[in-house]
């Protein structure tokens, strides 16, 4: 029983000499015997429980680089219409003008633009600058006809277009496109453009009322009954068309009507004329044409208009 003890008893001295010199030694009946060659042994490394290595990765602060506004990186030549090639809100960063708007608080100056609310809710036009509205027009250019010759001047233009179509479109941000106010059409025609004798121009004229406006010689009609404009513009057209076939028509008791049923004083047919032809035939004088003019154009007023004028 001793025998088996020491026995164990070296084992452990074993064990525990070779772990703490590195040194390697073997157990026998004499005793303990140690290695001779100790050169190419290593210390081993005495670790109590396994530990796990935590690698702790270290973040490297990173600081981005601040670019200036881009308005400062423009140059100064150019081209505007590629950085604002269409209509969009105001960006104060890229608009290199020191725009100001907005009501200023006491004793400050107008708000800037950075920050403005003022310039972004509003329109603007800093897409059609004068150069883009030159380019543009050099690209429309080629669909283009040349203007049509002899309507050089605005007095050929109405000699040859003298009515005027004045319809209206509106676009906005609303539930619905329909806007009632695009229904509505207007025409215009000079009355001197119209071919109608006296006896037409007043019955035209008693017939549209204060549609005609005496100082311009324009006759408006301005129609809205129909839901659509292309109705309105039929109606329109066809109402000109009733008004001058109506001016020119000529009723039978229409030639009965006296020189006091007449709405105005003419001088052909008038007493007034008959009785200047009884004084020259009288006299045995030749009267000069223009005198004769003036003198009915005298009388013609003083019936027409207010005789205190004269």
């Amino acid at each position: 029983m001793a025998r088996l003890n020491t026995r164990r008893i070296i084992r452990e001295l074993n064990n525990f000499y070779e772990v703490a010199t590195g040194v390697r030694c073997h157990s026998s009946a004499s005793g303990l015997q140690f290695a001779e060659d100790t050169k190419d042994e290593q210390f081993r490394t005495l670790d109590f429980g396994a530990q796990k290595r935590r690698t702790q990765s270290v973040k490297k602060k990173v600081t981005n680089k601040i670019l200036p506004p881009s308005y400062k990186r423009q140059k100064i030549d150019q081209n505007w219409g590629n950085v604002w090639p269409t209509a969009r809100t105001f960006q104060p960063a890229t608009v290199p003008l020191p725009v100001r708007q907005g009501y200023p608080a006491k004793n400050q100056a107008v708000p800037d633009k950075w920050g403005n609310a003022e310039l972004m809710k509003i329109p603007n036009f800093l897409h059609l600058t004068p150069p883009v509205i030159e380019q543009q027009c050099k690209a429309l250019k080629k669909f283009c006809t040349p203007w049509p010759e002899g309507l050089e001047t605005k007095e050929d233009e109405e000699q040859h277009f003298p009515l005027t179509v004045i319809t209206s479109t509106y676009l906005h941000s609303s539930p619905t496109i329909r806007d009632p106010r695009a229904r509505i059409v207007t025409f215009k025609v000079k009355l001197s453009s119209l071919d109608l004798n006296d006896h037409g121009v007043d019955k035209l004229l008693r017939l549209v009322g204060d549609r005609y406006d005496p100082e311009t010689d324009m006759l408006t009609l301005v129609t809205d009954r129909c839901p659509l404009s292309r109705q309105n513009y039929d109606y329109s057209r066809y109402l000109l068309s009733v008004l001058y076939s109506e001016a020119k028509k000529i009723e039978p008791w229409e030639h009965e009507k006296s020189l006091e049923d007449q709405e105005k004083y003419t001088w052909e047919g008038s007493p007034s004329e008959q009785n200047l032809n009884t004084i020259i035939e009288a006299s045995k004088e030749s009267v000069p044409p223009q005198y004769i003019n003036e003198y009915s154009d005298v009388v013609t007023a003083i019936h027409n208009e207010d005789p205190e004028a004269f």
